[in-house]
């Protein structure tokens, strides 16, 4: 496994991400939550559809420009089994019903406007993660 460390790409990564959740909070109100963003697309209030569409489409369309713009910044594969990484992908949406949100919209605006609520979530979040990695590699040996 490489682990290569990109401080670099990572801060900018993380002040990008700061500057839209901030943008979209101050400029519009909303927070940037994407399982909201996502969910409450489905079923729009009348209005509400065409910024939460540039929102979700802004995700894939700047991940493709990174890798056009600085290719060795995306240069990884993902070799896990299909199967459980469809499933956990349905578990995580599921749990960001069930949790209200998910980890951008608690983790990252909810502790910023320190939320209780998102530092429950969050910490709920974090310590499931870690658990199910654990059991995944060392009890299951899966991953």
């Amino acid at each position: 496994m490489d682990s290569t460390f990109t401080p670099m790409t990572g801060l900018l990564g993380g002040l990008l991400i700061g500057l839209a959740t901030a943008g979209l909070l101050l400029l519009d109100g909303k927070i940037a939550g994407i399982s909201g963003i996502l969910g409450r697309s489905l079923l729009p209030a009348p209005g509400d559809l065409g910024w939460r569409l540039a929102f979700l489409l802004g995700l894939p369309i700047g991940s493709w420009l990174m890798a056009r713009a600085i290719p060795e910044s995306t240069a990884f594969a993902i070799t896990g089994n299909t199967v459980l990484l469809v499933a956990g992908g349905l578990l995580v949406g599921y749990g960001t019903q069930l949790g209200n949100g998910c980890t951008s919209g608690h983790g990252v605006c909810g502790l910023a406007r320190r939320s209780q609520r998102s530092l429950v979530a969050t910490m709920t979040f974090m310590i499931s993660g870690g658990i199910t990695v654990f059991v995944m590699r060392h009890v299951l040996g899966v991953l």
